[in-house]
């Protein structure tokens, strides 16, 4: 659904990709693990075209992304959870997801995705009309992914969903993301620096380390792999 080849991406002199290929097939979750700067991030964020490679070449569903900007590939049906979650926080839960409907025209099809989102995150319902700015940091993460599910995506790529989330939540987000995947169909590719869960939900994973893709497995096989274990699940 998503491939990626020999791609290249440098801020300035500093080359942050080193020419990487993966591939994420329909259905699947696929999971980026690698320390900070490693180049997970970057991968993201080019593959949603909000930076632009100096070479190799991105396709999704057949199709080039080279030179699209955002919100064309949104309109495609690729999503990007940001890291640092990023909602508005002046505006309230209602309006963040709002937001992220705005390509959308159809009303009854953007109340179904509100319907949808609230089926998956409840609490969200719950704090509809409460300003963004003012939810826990796990309340913003399921935001964050709402606001990416109200364009229906088909795709979806999120980045450190775990990151600075109280644990309890942790696990709930978790569970969403494989809810999500299994009864909505949407393939999603994780980047996440908490290695143990992210293979523990993920169909395959590729470890990244500066800018290059060390090893490449089937996720269950990642964590047994002594290196992946030595290196980012805290034991030998």
């Amino acid at each position: 659904m998503l491939e990626i080849k020999n791609l290249q991406v440098s801020y300035g002199a500093i080359t942050a990709l080193h020419g990487i290929t993966l591939s994420v097939k329909p259905g699947s979750i696929v999971t980026l693990i690698g320390g900070n700067g490693a180049g997970k991030t970057t991968t993201l964020r080019t593959a949603s075209g909000l930076l632009k490679p100096q070479a190799g070449e991105i396709t999704y569903a057949g199709r080039s992304l080279a030179g699209l900007p955002p919100h064309e590939i949104v309109k495609l049906g690729l999503s990007h959870v940001p890291e640092g979650r990023m909602v508005f926080a002046n505006l309230t839960v209602h309006e963040n997801l709002m937001m992220g409907a705005y390509l959308q025209r159809d009303k009854a099809a953007i109340r179904t995705s509100l319907e949808s989102v609230f089926g998956t995150f409840p609490r969200l319902k719950e704090r509809e009309q409460q300003i963004a700015g003012t939810l826990s940091g796990g309340e913003q993460q399921m935001l964050a992914i709402g606001r990416a599910l109200m364009s229906r995506p088909k795709f979806l790529m999120m980045d450190e969903p775990s990151l600075g989330i109280a644990p309890l939540l942790v696990k709930t987000i978790f569970e969403k993301i494989v809810e999500i995947n299994r009864t909505q169909g949407i393939t999603i590719l994780l980047v996440e620096q908490n290695a143990n869960l992210a293979l523990e939900i993920s169909h395959y994973g590729y470890v990244l380390e500066t800018g290059r893709i060390i090893l490449q497995d089937e996720s269950a096989a990642l964590r047994q792999n002594p290196q992946v274990k030595s290196a980012y699940l805290g034991g030998a």
